[in-house]
């Protein structure tokens, strides 16, 4: 075997082409990184390439077009080759064009056979003498606007809509940024100055997030390889969705239901703030019986599973196993588009259509509708996703209101007063607001 084989290059080309078969990104790069010994410079390249390429493929397509005669002949696994050198000599400005030439040449020579080499060989360097295509030269505006941050077109055109051209172009440019490295403090368990010094003591530089008061924010080095991850000091969770549970605001002594709480973050957020002794306790549903066991898991590791019953059910069934008026608090964290998630899953852009929001739509509505009469009167219903799409956000809340008019919209609060000049009662995070997760959270009250 050659040295080649085992390099963060090498092992992102092999990722890279299983993820455009379907792959999840962050699950494909997490068993990379478990199955090969490597050190956190070589995970941190590998975890940028991989993302990097992801998340500008559009422009690297553009890039590499004028260059590929016969795009259909050549094997994926060279075409993401070709993509991850372009990406490493346009994008990484620390690693030197030699450099990244001569390994993708010595991978093009192991991986395949000489026509593989010669070819790859002959690509980057008519790339290097003649230059790259400029954008300037693509006449359409939306065109251009997609090639550029490697978006599609009809959800440009759609957050221009929605949100207007100069914000559109906001959220655009800040989903290119790396995602941030956000944790959440169990206060079952901790504090934040203690999670703060056990992870500074393990190399960790920590921050503390501007918009969760429970909120960390890591840097130089895997938080989740540390002893206090294993205890369950914290657990990860980006800043946005911290806030979902404290606009919830259960009280130590309620009946929670979580509609759609798989893997569990929320989940165990809620039953941190509950008290078992004063009868407080949270029903965890998930459609998957191996998400039900997740979500077990996750509570276990919480310290908290006292407090949680994870139940296997469709939320859109609820009243089969639950009466009217049983909790006092529900929250539905409704399957979405996962939109606003681009930064960290950058692959959803080219997955999802707006025909897809709109069938969510329907979901989401049927599950508040089936859960609602299991809310108490007085009772605060939370509504939450992770999408930046009205279709699934204020369409689904205006909706809902509309045949349920024994439901009020109450403003979304927050701990540290977010967005206090908005003019809606929902909150709706962008990408470029925080450089979080974009969510959007609506609080509802029964009368």
């Amino acid at each position: 075997m050659s040295t080649v084989d085992n390099t963060p290059r090498w092992l992102a080309v092999a990722a890279l082409a299983k993820i455009k078969n379907g792959a999840y990104s962050n699950l494909q790069l997490n068993q990379l990184i478990n199955d090969h010994q490597m050190d956190r410079r070589d995970i941190n390249l590998l975890t940028n390439m991989v993302y990097g390429v992801i998340q500008h493929r559009l422009t690297l397509e553009y890039w590499l077009t004028p260059f590929v005669r016969h795009p259909h002949q050549i094997d994926p696994w060279v075409r993401e080759l070709l993509l991850s050198a372009l990406y490493q000599w346009q994008y990484l400005d620390k690693i030197p064009q030699r450099a990244v030439f001569n390994e993708t040449i010595e991978i093009a020579k192991v991986k395949g056979h000489p026509g593989i080499r010669r070819f790859v060989t002959g690509v980057l360097h008519q790339m290097d003498r003649s230059g790259l295509p400029s954008f300037d030269a693509i006449k359409d505006p939306d065109e251009r606007l997609s090639v550029t941050y490697s978006m599609p077109i009809w959800l440009i055109q759609e957050l221009r809509r929605q949100l207007g051209a100069e914000k559109m172009e906001k959220i655009l440019s800040s989903l290119n940024q790396p995602a941030k490295q956000a944790l959440r403090v169990n206060p079952a368990l901790s504090t934040v100055e203690d999670v703060t010094t056990a992870l500074i003591n393990d190399g960790l530089t920590i921050t503390p997030s501007e918009i969760s008061p429970l909120g960390l924010i890591a840097t130089d080095g895997q938080a989740i390889n540390t002893e206090a991850m294993r205890y369950g000091m914290f657990t990860v969770q980006d800043e946005s969705a911290q806030l979902v549970v404290p606009a919830l605001d259960p009280q130590p002594s309620d009946r929670v239901l979580d509609a759609c709480a798989a893997p569990g973050g929320k989940t165990t957020q809620i039953a941190a703030s509950l008290d078992a002794e004063q009868g407080g306790s949270v029903v965890a549903l998930d459609i998957h019986a191996n998400k039900v066991k997740l979500i077990g898991q996750n509570a276990a590791r919480m310290h908290v599973a006292d407090r949680v019953e994870a139940t296997e059910l469709d939320a859109r069934k609820v009243e089969t196993q639950f009466n009217a008026e049983s909790f006092d608090r529900i929250l539905v964290d409704a399957p979405c588009s996962g939109l606003g998630l681009m930064r960290r899953k950058p692959e959803i852009r080219y997955e999802k259509q707006l025909q897809d929001s709109l069938n969510l739509q329907r979901i989401q509505l049927a599950i508040l509708t089936a859960v609602a009469p299991t809310l108490k009167k007085g009772g605060i219903m939370t509504y939450s996703t992770c999408t930046i799409l009205q279709q699934e956000n204020q369409d689904v809340i205006t909706k809902f209101l509309a045949d349920h008019p024994d439901f009020e919209l109450q403003t979304t609060p927050t701990e540290r007063d977010l967005k206090t000049d908005r003019t809606e009662k929902t909150l709706s995070i962008y990408p470029d607001d925080y450089l979080s997760d974009g969510f959007f959270i609506a609080c509802l009250r029964k009368k």
